[in-house]
């Protein structure tokens, strides 16, 4: 509820926050949400504070110990992607001058503002998202499909997939004009 309350949906443009929601949605795949906002704070201990420049540098050793913490999720792939896209995360910040410039593009800059009035009309992946997977691919990320893509969206502000009946889509509506 706090989660929803305060950082769901709500504009991010801070690129190691940014680093931290795409870490966390990529280890989302395939789990529930809830799993991971409930191990959030074993994540960011294990992850350095979710430091892409330190991710970055993590060796096998690094890999085995994080392979070993029960306080988050011990997926090989997963972890390696982490590290991955730490690494890519710092050539896009090298090329676009941050990540934030570079993530925004895909809905030019502007949150996209929804009218969902039922969970159910609230799409998996939109063709920004497909747009933005793409291009993340091409760039070497992994664990950056379309319905992950989506889920970073929301969770970044990108789109307020709020419901218009829900408090905070109204909040964030207003905030944005």
């Amino acid at each position: 509820i706090r989660y929803h309350d305060r950082e769901w949906g709500v504009p991010l443009h801070e690129d190691n926050r940014l680093y931290e929601f795409l870490l966390l949605d990529g280890f989302q795949a395939g789990l529930n949400w809830s799993i991971i906002i409930h191990k959030r704070e074993n994540f960011q201990a294990a992850f350095d504070n979710f430091n892409p420049e330190l991710i970055a540098s993590y060796d096998d050793n690094k890999i085995a110990s994080l392979l070993q913490d029960r306080g988050i999720i011990r997926n090989r792939l997963k972890i390696i992607a982490a590290i991955t896209n730490a690494r890519c995360f710092l050539d896009v910040k090298d090329k676009y001058g941050s990540f934030d410039e570079y993530i925004w593009r895909f809905v030019d800059g502007r949150t996209i503002h929804n009218n969902w009035k039922t969970l159910q009309q609230i799409p998996a992946r939109t063709q920004q998202s497909d747009a933005m997977s793409l291009d993340l691919k091409k760039k070497g990320f992994q664990f950056v499909g379309s319905t992950i893509c989506y889920a970073f969206m929301q969770a970044a502000g990108m789109v307020n997939d709020h419901q218009i009946n829900c408090f905070r889509y109204k909040e964030l509506y207003q905030e944005g004009e």
